[in-house]
């Protein structure tokens, strides 16, 4: 999450949106920060047909790229923005399936320059049901 310039940065959502936009990938798989700050960042995706594997489930890259990136958020709301991905871990819990891919990531535990963080990964279904699909923790550096 690193943003250019010099200078002290207001953290909050519209600079985590600006952030995201800048990141090619992440627009092109369509995500948005919808949630930021406090040690807490949630990431959403819509589900379309480029992001699934061969048996119709989002591709487990995909669930990974928005752990990884929500988690990397998370941890930059404490942090500041400029950080980086120390490592993350991944355990896929359940077929992702549905219209939406929610990543919701929060801080465990933090110091002055790295934070530990956990992200809860859901398929959104039409009716707004979520399913679990994914747990994640990873550490984030401060730059």
């Amino acid at each position: 999450m690193s943003t250019p310039g010099d200078g002290p940065v207001e953290l909050g959502l519209e600079l985590a949106q600006a952030v995201l936009a800048a990141q090619p990938f992440s627009v092109h798989v369509g995500a948005k920060v919808t949630a930021f700050g406090d040690g807490a960042a949630t990431l959403e995706i819509p589900v379309v047909p480029e992001l699934l594997q061969q048996n119709g489930y989002v591709h487990g890259g995909v669930l990974a790229y928005a752990a990884d990136n929500a988690i990397t958020f998370a941890g930059g709301s404490v942090l500041g923005p400029e950080v980086l991905t120390g490592g993350m871990h991944i355990d896929y819990v359940a077929a992702a399936q549905g219209e939406l891919l929610v990543a919701e990531a929060t801080v465990v535990q933090a110091s002055a320059r790295r934070a530990t963080c956990r992200c809860d990964l859901f398929a959104v279904d039409a009716a707004g049901a979520r399913t679990l699909c994914a747990v994640a923790q990873g550490n984030v550096i401060a730059r």
